[in-house]
This record gives C-alpha cells, sequence and structure tokens, in this order.
C-alpha cells in the first residue's frame, strides 16, 4: 500500500476509535497500514511530522488537517459501502475489504454524485453517520435520490431504466425481451390496480415483486 493510501486508513481508523470514545496509540499499532511498516511506529510519526496527528504518551488526537481528511476518507467509505450494499447487493462478507479498495479511487466530484444518486444517505450499512458534504447542503426538496425504485416515480411520468436488481437470470432474460433494459424509457401508465408503464408503444403490466426490482432515473 503506498504512503497516502496508508495514511488514509490510519486516518479513518482514529477517526473511528475516537467515534467509539477511544484514542490509544496501543490499539493503533495493531491495524495493518502500521505493523506492516515497522515496530518504531515509522508510519505514525512521519504522519505526525506531516501535521496530520499529535502523539502523546498512549494517546493519539488528529490535527486540524488530519481531521478534515480524516473526515473525507470516512465519508468515501461509507458511501462507498453503501453502493456497494444498496446497488451492487454485495453480501457483508465482502462489503469491507471492497470498500477500503474502492473509496481510493474516488475523486471528490464521484463521491459527491455518488452521494446524490443515493439520496444523501446519513448513515453507512453499519448505522455509523456519513459525514455530509457540499451536495448534502440543498434543500430537503433537492435531497432526492437521482436513482429510484420505479414505484416512486408519479403517473404519467417518464424515466430511464439504470439498473435492475434480480439475481435471476431467467427474469432478467426475460425483462430484455420486454424491452426492459437499462437505457430504455418508459412512462409510468398507472399503479393501481396494477402496475403498468408503457415502453414505446407497447403496454406492460407488472407483478409487484418485479417492480421493486427496476430502479430508473425521471427524465423530461
Amino acid at each position: 500500500m503506498d504512503r497516502d493510501k496508508a495514511a488514509e486508513e490510519v486516518l479513518e481508523f482514529i477517526w473511528s476509535e475516537r467515534e467509539a470514545g477511544k484514542n490509544s496509540v496501543t490499539d493503533l499499532i495493531r491495524i495493518k497500514e502500521v505493523a506492516d511498516a515497522d515496530a518504531d511506529l515509522h508510519t505514525l510519526v512521519e504522519m505526525q511530522e506531516r501535521g496530520l496527528l499529535k502523539i502523546d504518551g498512549d494517546r493519539v488526537t488528529l490535527t486540524s488537517e488530519g481531521d478534515r481528511l480524516a473526515e473525507a476518507a470516512i465519508r468515501r467509505h461509507r458511501l462507498a459501502e453503501r453502493l456497494l450494499s444498496e446497488v451492487l447487493a454485495m453480501s457483508e462478507d465482502n462489503l469491507e475489504e471492497n470498500a477500503c479498495s474502492f473509496e481510493h479511487t474516488l475523486s471528490p466530484e464521484v463521491t459527491e454524485s455518488i452521494c446524490t444518486l443515493l439520496g444523501h444517505p446519513p448513515t453507512c450499512p453499519h448505522g455509523l453517520p456519513i459525514p455530509r458534504g457540499e451536495c448534502c447542503k440543498k434543500t430537503k426538496d433537492d435531497l432526492r435520490p437521482i436513482v429510484q425504485p420505479i414505484d416512486e416515480i408519479s403517473v404519467g411520468s417518464n424515466a430511464r431504466i439504470i439498473f435492475i436488481a434480480s439475481k435471476s437470470h431467467a427474469r432478467l432474460d426475460r425483462f430484455g425481451t420486454l424491452g426492459i433494459v437499462p437505457g430504455s424509457v418508459v412512462r409510468v401508465h398507472q399503479k393501481r390496480p396494477a402496475f403498468v408503464i408503457q415502453i414505446g408503444e407497447t403496454t406492460l403490466a407488472l407483478d409487484p415483486e418485479i417492480v421493486r426490482e427496476i430502479f430508473v432515473k425521471r427524465v423530461g
């Protein structure tokens, strides 16, 4: 792991420990990013020299700059967990490792886009708070997810299918034959007594179970 990624992991750990009311160097040196470097706290000493943290005996605290970077890293990580969990339906067993890898690739712009895509979630899948970003500081009416389940789209509205969260290959094949594929624009014709959409000249009634698997972005 390179220097900057290792520092981000250390900052995230310190932030997370602070949330739990802890700030021990003894706990910190057990994490991989510190233990792998060497036994004499080289990583922590270097980060202290960079003005990211302060060590006082067994107590470690973040500087204002370290706090800023830690907050950004925590935000990326917890949004990555949300994205992998909710959009890609990744299992809990693989969530943490993949979120750790994914978060380091996210630019500030992409991070804001993911937050907006997810509807500015307040917590990660584990219930921990996600630090707010600039995109979260809008009026409440503007904080709706860009991508929504199709049943949240109002009757008469058009929407583009973004993804289909189905694990059934047979169902996905059936969707394909009906034109229900990512990129297709549909119109919500009615919701009750049956959920009916229109794709081009074709009108389709969808089962409730199918409706919950289609995620769209409102257009027009």
